[in-house]
């Protein structure tokens, strides 16, 4: 490894040692793009890398709302606006009680890269809350969506920052807070948010797009390999918008999706979830009821529930974790190549620790992909939503989904052309880092040290 690059991970980790997911996530890119650093020693003298891990700006802000029984509560706001070398920052919004500044930052330093991947002029950054929407009523939501914003509408804008939703915020959530940005900012500047609904210039296949996107990679990976997409079992986690997107195209497709998860275990459905519309659809169900139980799909449809565990003990021939993070450990991993897996696809931000993606690494026999590139339809149909907005046009499922699937053959080609270039065979993981870095560090070196 070039001595700069190790010089800052070690630093990295002394710095940042309370922050473990970021550590990870640091750590796991910048081994990947040594050969890029070693041809270009320039780097070192800008600090570039240096400079790379810290984020530009985060605010961190309270956020003050009141129960639907008049006690008032009381949650802490992020927003890491982690690097803007190439567009305005750009990176959705997550509610849940185990986000922290760590995870903020973890995930807006993937999402630069994975920006970048796209092709399109956008930034990385992130934001959240450890506010907890399970249970809560929609006048609740409605209120701490309204507090959130009232203090991050200064620091947002379609040139700045442009929010989209992510775990726990959807778009009943995204309503909410630009309804808010527009009363506070007294314009309609639709293009603050993606991921709006349709009547206020939200665009067709958003909630689909990251599972979609998903299964466009698959494709071009199997065709790399000479392989058919028809008849392939697929476990996939979660059972969310990705989750859902992925069951629907796997339908179309001609896959079959065999899992789904949630907090209380798995379902195993041999004749597979794509296998009627009637079964994707009460994915919807599911996720609608606010019950976040994955066994009420095993009542309703008959099949194999394992409480309190992952599905990747199940033989099937491609993983997809599209749950959350650090989904995938060393057990694991053990488990899924010894299934004789042949396809190893994130879709999740970071679902598996560095030392299970590792172990799967180092099997001849499985294809590893890395969810910054796998999962960058998501963030690529909303940068279409942007361009959408810019222009007051409203483009059809058939435009932005072909779109759609241009990019993420294009995001496939670059990974792979990266990692070939640097004579790494077809290592896609390094290639995606690589690919993802070189255009950010180039937009950096051009404008100078700030």
């Amino acid at each position: 490894m070039n001595a700069y690059v190790q010089r800052v991970i070690e630093e990295t980790k002394k710095k940042h040692a309370n922050e473990p997911e970021f550590v990870q996530t640091v750590e796991e890119v910048f081994s990947s793009i040594s050969p890029v650093v070693d041809a270009h020693p320039e780097y070192e003298k800008a600090d570039l890398l240096g400079r790379m891990v810290e984020p530009e700006r985060i605010f961190t802000f309270r956020v003050v709302w009141v129960d639907d029984q008049g006690q008032t509560r009381t949650n802490i706001g992020y927003r890491c606006q982690f690097n803007g070398a190439i567009g305005p920052y750009k990176g959705g919004i997550r509610f849940q009680p185990n986000v922290n500044l760590s995870i903020m930052k973890f995930l807006g330093f993937e999402q630069t890269f994975k920006n970048s991947l796209t092709g399109l002029p956008m930034g990385g950054a992130k934001g959240g809350s450890d506010f907890d929407p399970a249970g809560k009523s929609d006048a609740e939501i409605m209120r701490f969506c309204q507090s959130f914003i009232s203090a991050l509408y200064r620091y947002i804008g379609p040139d700045i920052d442009v929010p989209a939703g992510d775990m726990g915020v959807g778009g009943r959530e995204i309503g909410y807070m630009y309804g808010q940005y527009r009363r506070l900012k007294g314009v309609f500047e639709n293009g603050v948010f993606t991921g709006k609904g349709l009547t206020y210039g939200g665009s067709l296949i958003r909630p689909e797009a990251t599972g979609y996107g998903a299964m466009y990679y698959l494709l071009e990976v199997l065709n790399h390999q000479g392989e058919s997409i028809e008849g392939k079992t697929i476990a996939i986690s979660g059972f969310g918008n990705v989750a859902w997107g992925i069951c629907k195209k796997a339908m179309e497709l001609g896959a079959k999706v065999v899992t789904l998860s949630g907090p209380d275990g798995y379902i195993y459905d041999e004749d597979g979830v794509s296998s009627s519309e009637e079964k994707v659809n009460f994915m919807l169900e599911m996720r609608a009821s606010g019950r976040n139980r994955v066994q009420d799909y095993a009542d309703k449809f008959g099949c194999k529930f394992v409480p309190n565990a992952k599905p990747w003990g199940e033989k099937v021939d491609i993983i997809m974790p599209a749950a959350m993070q650090n989904d995938v450990n060393l057990d694991s991993a053990k488990v899924i190549a010894a299934n004789g897996v042949k396809y190893y696809i994130e879709v999740a931000n970071m679902p598996t620790t560095n030392e299970a993606l590792a172990y799967l690494m180092e099997q001849k026999d499985i294809v590893v992909a890395p969810s910054k590139a796998v999962n960058a339809g998501g963030v690529g149909v909303s940068g279409l939503e942007m361009s959408q907005n810019s222009e007051r046009l409203v483009w059809t499922a058939e435009e932005v989904d072909a779109q759609l699937k241009k990019m993420m053959q294009n995001i496939h080609k670059a990974s792979a052309d990266a990692a070939e270039e640097y004579g790494l065979g077809y290592n896609l993981v390094a290639g995606a880092n690589i690919a993802g870095f070189k255009k950010v560090a180039q937009a950096m070196m051009e404008q100078g040290i700030f």
